[in-house]
């Protein structure tokens, strides 16, 4: 059976077997290596507030929120794009 792509889509290299990771959105069970992870900042407060208590001063604490996403999941919510044919990366087999 053919392969699209020469590392199947991982970058585990030659390392031998690797942990799996449970998508934070569908639970599905990914490999380490596929998973993307997407790392984004959530505010504590509501945002006029904040800008209320910034322009006074105040250091406004933040919680970093990192979600680890399947390729299915991360293509649905914008972090992957669909590239166009000409656009990928292009691959020579010898």
């Amino acid at each position: 059976m053919p392969v699209k792509r020469k590392n199947r889509g991982r970058t585990k290299g030659q390392k031998g077997s690797e942990p799996m990771v449970q998508c934070d959105n569908c639970g599905a069970f990914v490999p380490r290596s596929k998973v993307q992870r997407v790392t984004r900042r959530v505010s504590l407060v509501r945002g006029d507030l904040a800008r209320e208590l910034k322009s006074m001063g105040a250091y406004i604490a933040e919680n970093v929120i990192t979600e680890n996403l399947c390729i299915s999941c991360a293509i649905h919510y914008g972090v992957l794009k669909v590239r166009a044919r000409e656009d990928r990366k292009p691959t020579e087999f010898i």
